[in-house]
């Protein structure tokens, strides 16, 4: 079918899509889903999915091969979902591609593979097969965002409709004016999920208001930071979920003008938003008058060079302009003055994502999520000597005790828990007699911990405090775009200082200095980077004193990784 034009011709392709869904599921054909993501692919997935289309091809067997998106359990990659006929579907982990001839002669004699069983998509056990919902990951989640990853076909807009996409589009352009669907998301409470947690509604009425035009919508895929990766997961696993939430971030804006900035690391997610926009176009979900609607929208993806700091807003929307990615000062805010001087809404991935939700459910709905001033459900990715390593998404108040030992499944065996810590690069740890505190956006900073972005590192103890706190302070050195003295020079002098501590050179008063020289670092910082970069190494200074004396008075390093020397000349 060419462009739809009108309200009724989608209801049509909508019934039909589903159609073509449900036949797919009850057919008598086998159907074999293999997860290809970023992570996946790293780990093989691709080979496993040729290898099955070579073995089922040459035993004749009718088969639907699908490639599906990451559904967060990144730790069993590559994953395979088997459905056979008049079976519900089963998940199978680590299924690489020496796996697979043995694999394809299992279901081929007419039973069940036993090794790497995950769980069988179903309510209750099957053939002795927990339901997956009761995977020790999966149990405590809530899965709204992540609820058709690694079940749709990513780069097919047909999965996304007949599961419900693009329906609260419907119900924005046909049943709701802009300011009701701005009224829906400030009811809602939904905060900005890049970080900053500032409510979006609020932002979105501010861009309204603002009586300049034209105005411009952003959605923020740059994500950069070393240790986060649940938004390009998003855009891999359902790229028309954040679509559909920017195009109805334009509505509510009225404006026809939406934009995407994607780290330009980020191949695949990048791929497949861009088919995912223009799949939409020819459908007629994007472009004039859509719909019949008389609300014209043009989506544009723009890419980046992999820098960090344009992850902060100002400095995205000048790489968006083709300009250098730095920072300006503020008044006046973007949504006064943004790309080219206009008022400009800009939210993270994960918040878009959430917006089609709260359309069809209400924002009244979305707010009894999680807890009163943080709602909803957040993403949130977890690395270092853990069970499950992957993306979740939980209600917000979990207990970070819960979050580490539960959804993740604590420290693998051999490993002991010293921390975890919190904000990806922009906040300090937390020990294991601290994770009492809720998993929000204001709990944590008490604590000096952050929620930002959703990215944890637990660390055990054969992590030294020194090194980790060098580790993370000279990311934001080298990815300070130098614009501010306070960033430019004040990064690079930390990083010294604790060179010289971790080469056994340090003096006593270079932790008085460290407390000085990021005070000013904080105060005095042009944008969010230099704000936050001394924090990480203050929370480890604060946590982990013992550990800093102990290298500056007896030339030691407890976990024996820093390069600890009698000689001066092996200063760096």
């Amino acid at each position: 079918m060419g462009r739809l034009t009108d309200r009724a011709a989608f209801e049509t392709y909508a019934a039909n899509a589903q159609r073509r869904w449900e036949a797919l599921w009850e057919d008598r054909s086998w159907v074999i889903s293999v997860g290809i993501s970023g992570c996946s692919i790293a780990k093989g997935a691709e080979q496993t999915f040729q290898h099955l289309a070579l073995l089922l091809a040459d035993g004749h067997i009718p088969t639907v091969l699908r490639r599906v998106g990451c559904m967060g359990l990144c730790f069993a990659e590559p994953l395979v979902e088997v459905k056979r006929p008049g079976e519900p579907p089963v998940l199978y982990g680590w299924v690489t591609t020496d796996r697979v001839p043995e694999f394809v002669d299992t279901l081929r004699r007419g039973e069940l593979p036993t090794e790497g069983v995950l769980g069988v998509r179903a309510f209750e056990e099957w053939q002795g097969i927990a339901p997956l919902q009761q995977h020790p990951f999966l149990r405590h989640q809530r899965r709204l965002l992540l609820e058709h990853a690694g079940v749709i076909d990513p780069e097919s807009i047909d999965d996304y409709i007949a599961t419900g996409g693009y329906r609260a589009l419907l119900k924005a352009l046909f049943e709701m004016t802009p300011e009701e669907v701005v009224d829906e998301v400030k009811r809602s409470n939904l905060r900005g999920r890049g970080g900053a947690g500032f409510p979006t509604g609020i932002k979105w009425e501010s861009g309204r208001r603002t009586p300049a035009w034209p105005k411009y919508v952003v959605v923020n895929s740059h994500e950069g930071e070393p240790n986060v990766f649940k938004d390009r997961r998003l855009l891999e696993a359902n790229p028309h979920l954040v679509l559909e939430g920017l195009i109805i971030g334009c509505y509510a804006l009225e404006t026809p003008f939406g934009y995407n900035y994607i780290g330009g690391e980020h191949a695949l997610a990048l791929r497949r938003f861009q088919l995912a926009v223009e799949q939409a176009y020819a459908l007629g979900l994007l472009g004039d008058d859509i719909l019949g609607s008389g609300f014209s929208c043009h989506v544009r993806v723009r890419t980046g060079g992999g820098a960090y700091i344009c992850g902060e807003g100002s400095a995205l929307m000048y790489a968006i302009m083709g300009q250098r990615g730095q920072p300006r000062t503020k008044p006046p805010r973007s949504v006064e003055e943004g790309l080219w001087k206009r008022p400009t809404v800009l939210n993270n991935t994960e918040t878009f994502a959430s917006v089609p939700l709260i359309v069809r459910n209400g924002g009244s709905w979305y707010a009894t999520l999680g807890t009163k001033d943080s709602t909803g459900t957040k993403l949130v990715t977890m690395q270092g000597p853990v069970r499950f390593l992957g993306v979740a998404e939980i209600e917000l108040g979990m207990s970070m005790h819960r979050l580490v030992f539960d959804v993740f499944g604590g420290v693998r065996e051999g490993y002991r828990f010293k921390g975890v810590q919190t904000g990806g690069v922009s906040a300090g740890p937390l020990r294991e007699d601290e994770l009492d505190i809720p998993v929000d956006f204001d709990a944590l900073t008490p604590a000096g911990a952050m929620l930002g972005s959703g990215g944890f590192v637990v660390f055990d103890e054969s992590v030294c405090a020194v090194d980790f706190a060098r580790y993370l302070v000279a990311f934001s050195r080298y990815e300070s775009c130098g614009k501010c003295t306070p960033c430019r020079l004040g990064t690079p002098a930390l990083v010294e200082i604790l060179d010289r501590i971790r080469y056994g050179f340090g003096r006593p008063d270079d932790l008085e200095v460290i407390q000085y020289a990021s005070k000013q670092i904080i105060e005095l910082s042009l944008c969010g980077l230099g704000q936050v970069a001394p924090m990480p190494l203050l929370g480890m200074l604060e946590r982990f004193r013992d550990e800093f004396i102990e290298h500056i008075t007896e030339q030691r390093c407890r976990a024996g990784v820093c390069p600890m020397t009698a000689s001066v000349s092996a200063i760096p």
